[in-house]
């Protein structure tokens, strides 16, 4: 993998959205745009947060990572929370029935849809979307955030911190279940991978946090018969240094960032197996550019195995055909699709 950005910001919006400027469309609004949802009760795009062990506090997590852009705002991430209230306000007010709920969103639509009649605002038809998935979701979440029908095998895959919400083992497991429910796309934001200092000792409580929940759920995939359908992606908006930021030796030296040549991995969705790429001697640069894989070509190629064509995926805003992949060249690195 290969990245211009240097800092953090700009490095996940640039793997977030296709662009280091702020105000574009997040790659899941962009398929949720595109593709949907399969399941009419939930969200086609969900954002789980959890923060890890290693770096505390991680670098800031915003919104705008899952935001919508230019595009309607009903294809937004839908963050799902920890604990007794998932998603905010979405439970009805002290002395409000479900049946007045309905009764209210009703004459609100109505409202609204006269509105809409007359000022053609996809804003408008936006909102309405929105309160209808809330209303829908008032008893979708409660299900899918129940784990008690999970048999101890499965808290067992994911590790000893599955059963605590807000986990990254708990939401791996949580993203299984939003992908058996039709999610179109789920996304797990882990904090806590800056290691500029006290490498040895945050890194490996980091890679605890992650290592077998991430097994686990491609593994819970597999033997569902999902994986073969689910494309997987797990990485990071750039790698570290391979030499050290301090005395090596020292329990204070960590990493730099380094963008030039960094890795992820991929499974499920029609990935081969194996490795691609590699670097020179020292780690500094991919060792051939013709295997150089872009953040641009990283999308096209998520789009291609979504059965999309990034060229012709577009969207009209500020005079431009604007896509995730941008205006410079992007391609579908077809050596590792089957």
């Amino acid at each position: 993998m290969h990245t211009e950005a240097i800092n953090h910001d700009p490095a996940v919006t640039l793997i977030n959205t296709g662009s280091m400027q702020l105000g574009n469309a997040s790659l899941g609004a962009w398929l949720s745009y595109g593709l949907g949802s399969e399941n009419e009760n939930l969200p086609a795009y969900m954002v789980l947060l959890s923060q890890g062990t290693g770096k505390n506090p991680g670098q800031p997590i915003f919104s705008r990572l899952w935001g919508s852009g230019f595009l309607p705002s009903e294809h937004q991430g839908v963050l799902l929370r920890a604990g007794a209230d998932p998603v905010l306000y979405l439970d009805n007010p002290t002395g409000i029935s479900r049946s007045q709920r309905r009764s209210q969103l009703d004459t609100l639509a109505a409202l609204n849809q006269k509105f809409q009649t007359h000022a053609d605002d996809p804003e408008t038809a936006a909102r309405i979307s929105a309160y209808e998935m809330a209303y829908k979701m008032q008893t979708s979440v409660p299900d899918l955030t129940d784990l008690s029908d999970e048999p101890d095998d499965i808290f067992d895959m994911y590790g000893p911190e599955a059963r605590r919400p807000g986990s990254y083992a708990a939401n791996c497991l949580l993203a299984r279940r939003l992908i058996e429910r039709g999610t179109r796309f789920v996304q797990l934001f882990h904090r806590g991978w800056d290691q500029h200092v006290s490498l040895d000792l945050q890194l490996p409580r980091q890679c605890k946090d992650t290592d077998q929940p991430s097994a686990a759920l491609v593994n819970d995939l597999d033997q569902r018969g999902l994986l073969d359908e689910t494309l997987v992606i797990w990485g990071g908006e750039f790698g570290r240094t391979s030499f050290s930021q301090g005395a090596i030796g020292s329990p204070t030296a960590g990493r730099d960032h380094h963008g030039r040549a960094f890795s992820i991995w991929m499974a499920g969705g029609g990935i081969k197996p194996g490795v691609y790429g590699s670097t020179d001697d020292y780690c500094w640069s991919v060792e051939k550019p013709e295997e150089t894989v872009h953040i641009r070509d990283l999308n096209a190629t998520i789009l291609h195995q979504l059965g999309i064509d990034h060229n012709r995926f577009t969207f009209q805003y500020r005079g431009l055909d604007q896509k995730i992949t941008g205006v410079e060249h992007a391609h579908v690195v077809k050596d590792i699709v089957s």
